[in-house]
């Protein structure tokens, strides 16, 4: 770092007056910290490092107060850094700032395989520390164990799978895996036998099935791993909690099990089933219906996360999440990044495999191609369909990927068969003739009408009719509810205000 880079550093902590992912401050100006490890630590476990600021003070705003000596304080911190395991390498840069002098220590991030970075006073378990905004984290045993299983290269997708028996995997797929396996090996066509074979591909070790042959072959894998599977949800809202017109807190709600496979299908049919559609009527005046979310790239995504999460035993009670939310979708899977690689590398240099043999056995199968072209797809898809590129989160042992519709969810119907928008028009363009939807609404119900029949009759989801429709006429009396005492009643109608009052006095 230049000193000019420094001075420009510190004035940007002064202007924010907060700490950053990549910045601590320490003030210094009485003399040298004595616990540093816990920065030195967390900087050197995430790939960009950090910089340990001294010389402003956060109490008082982050003010420039100074290090009490240069020269000395340089000593004691390197000495630090000798404490650390693997050692801590810093390099010190000294400028004068408001008449006072700063220093500044860069913290190199260090290789994956050196990971992690830690106090050998309190060892590993207590001395390793991981970044969470401007804070300095304890790392859970999950994360270190990530790291030392990535060292030690440990396979979990070919641990033995205790009680299994090849009885339980299906003869006719894994058949159909074998002589694929031999059609592309000369080498293992002839003079092979089958257990033999599945020894060699990780199917199987001293005769017992694999995780790998139980996820891909199984007949019911969660009976080994009753939370392996997928759990899919829809919010009707913008965040957890929220909830709908009738106090429901999903639209949709649902567990899905099987082999690899049968998830991969089960995941996508849930979002292709519960995805918005809209009607875009081009120049010719011909119709095309726009699904929220490509399903080509909701495709690659979810077999991403059943392919590359971690099925070590510390993930075993961590099901891969999807949340479909008003304006995205969140896939969320157990295990971080695997090896030397960053998020802003994702798609661009041909990234370690965690689960080498599961992704032999599914490319065999033409479930996944192997070619690591599942990132660019996503993002290929996603420019194609006009919306924000995707998002990958990589923090606390986890990978979440984030799809953004990008539009306003009422402007979206449940299915193709019900769609009637235009693209830029009124949800009524179609229909009202120059009427408005309020004026068509109480129309409709001159005679008490279901929740059932308003969705039906509107063409929206129930949470946008109820929530967007219903509610403001009955919050302004245009609209009432025949059960007002029972609001959240199944029986429950609504009709326009006249029509019942005038009913009710005959």
């Amino acid at each position: 770092m230049q000193t000019e880079d420094l001075i420009r550093l510190a004035e940007k902590v002064q202007h924010f007056r907060c700490e950053f992912q990549t910045i601590e401050v320490k003030a210094a100006h009485v003399g040298c910290p004595t616990r540093l490890y816990d920065s030195l630590s967390s900087f050197s476990n995430q790939d960009e490092g950090g910089v340990i600021l001294f010389g402003l003070d956060e109490k008082k705003a982050f003010e420039a107060v100074g290090v009490y000596d240069v020269q000395d304080l340089q000593h004691k911190v390197a000495e630090q850094c000798k404490q650390m395991e693997p050692e801590v390498r810093p390099l010190f840069t000294v400028a004068e700032l408001q008449g006072r002098y700063i220093v500044s220590a860069e913290i190199p991030g260090v290789e994956a395989d050196q990971r992690p970075v830690y106090y050998r006073g309190v060892g590993r378990q207590k001395g390793s520390y991981v970044r969470v905004g401007e804070s300095d984290e304890p790392m859970n045993d999950y994360e270190i164990y990530s790291y030392d299983a990535f060292r030690r290269r440990v396979r979990d997708d070919i641990r033995i799978v205790e009680g299994a028996k090849l009885s339980q995997l299906r003869e006719e797929e894994l058949q159909r895996y074998m002589n694929a396996i031999k059609e592309n090996s000369a080498n293992l066509s002839h003079g092979v036998a089958d257990d033999e074979l599945m020894e060699l591909m990780g199917l199987t070790r001293d005769g017992k099935p694999t995780m790998a042959a139980v996820l891909a072959f199984g007949k019911y894998p969660q009976a080994y791993f009753p939370m392996l599977g997928v759990t899919a949800v829809v919010v009707p809202g913008t965040q957890t909690g929220d909830t709908g017109a009738d106090g429901e807190r999903f639209l949709a709600n649902q567990r899905i099990n099987g082999t690899i496979s049968e998830m991969l299908d089960g995941a996508v049919e849930f979002v292709r089933r519960n995805s918005r559609v809209k009607t875009v009527i081009n120049e010719d005046g011909q119709r095309k219906d726009k699904p929220e979310f490509p399903i080509r790239a909701v495709r690659e995504v979810i077999l991403n996360a059943l392919l590359h999460r971690d099925y070590s035993v510390h993930a075993e009670s961590s099901p891969i999440t999807i949340c479909m939310f008003s304006d995205r979708m969140e896939v969320t899977s157990k295990g971080g990044l695997y090896g030397r690689i960053s998020v802003s590398q994702l798609g661009k240099v041909h990234a370690e495999i965690r689960n080498t043999t599961l992704v032999s056995v599914l490319e065999a199968l033409h479930v996944t191609e192997n070619r690591y072209s599942g990132i660019p797809t996503i993002r290929r898809e996603m420019e194609a369909a006009g919306l924000p590129a995707p998002e990958f989160v990589a923090r606390s042992g986890e990978f979440k990927v984030i799809l953004r519709n990008n539009m306003n969810r009422e402007y979206y119907t449940q299915a193709p068969a019900a769609s009637r928008i235009a693209e830029g028009g009124s949800p009524w363009s179609s229909r009202n003739s120059g009427r408005s939807r309020e004026e068509e609404l109480l129309d409709f119900c001159s005679v008490p009408r279901s929740r059932e029949e308003l969705t039906e009759f509107l063409g929206f989801s129930r949470y946008y009719v109820m929530d967007r429709m219903v509610k403001p006429l009955l919050e302004s009396g245009r609209l009432v509810m025949t059960m007002p005492d029972k609001p959240k009643s199944k029986r429950q109608r609504y009709v326009r205000t006249e029509e019942y009052i005038g009913n009710a006095g005959n």
